[in-house]
């Protein structure tokens, strides 16, 4: 990669894994109302499964299926490149904040982030983070340049920077310079600020 990257000693750290293990178990049991509710809700509106499973690209490069709640139709994956003109993102990946593809329910959750709740069994598995930088999908991170990929230096996260602070509202550049300060400089502080941060948001979507 070049230029040696000083990556915060926090994310290999006991305070880092203890954080994950707990708040993901705290979460869990706050949740599993809501998780089971949802599940019902996407069972009865959409028939098909629940979940969805995708490769995503973990720490070092390494792919892992990541869980979400799915939020459009069964097949969805294989219509990306039709809509491909109006992707919003302006890098080497594909977002759409209303994409035509979700489910009316499907558009609650992915708006509001429940979503990715299921997405605590990844951090439990020890494939991702209560924070850190957002897997993204193999094919799209084969895309980022060497110093972009600095991000998989540490294990990705259910939230991020990115997430607080705009998340789609953001240009591409700005979304990699979040990931790189966070690999870079992250502490217990910063993961306790972030996770508070994403509730508030959370709380502010779903009740505005």
């Amino acid at each position: 990669m070049g230029k040696k990257i000083a990556v915060s000693l926090y994310h290999n750290s006991k305070s880092k894994l203890l954080f994950n293990s707990l708040f993901a178990v705290f979460c869990q049991i706050i949740l599993l109302p809501i998780f089971l509710l949802i599940s019902l809700l996407l069972k009865i509106a959409n028939g098909g499964p629940v979940f969805f499973i995708q490769k995503r690209t973990g720490k070092n490069g390494k792919a892992f299926s990541m869980i979400k709640f799915r939020t459009m139709k069964v097949g969805s994956e294989k219509l990306q490149n039709k809509y491909r003109s109006i992707n919003e993102a302006d890098g080497p990946v594909f977002k759409i904040y209303n994409d035509p593809r979700l489910t009316p329910i499907g558009k609650i959750l992915s708006q509001t982030g429940l979503d990715e709740i299921p997405q605590l069994i990844n951090v439990l598995k020890g494939d991702m983070s209560i924070v850190g930088p957002r897997p993204l999908p193999v094919e799209e991170a084969k895309k980022l340049t060497k110093t972009q990929k600095i991000r998989q230096l540490v294990n990705p996260g259910i939230t991020s920077s990115w997430v607080v602070e705009g998340s789609h509202s953001l240009s591409f550049k700005k979304w990699m310079e979040l990931d790189k300060d966070y690999v870079e400089n992250a502490n217990l502080t910063t993961d306790i600020t972030i996770s508070v941060k994403t509730f508030l948001i959370v709380f502010r979507q779903l009740f505005r």
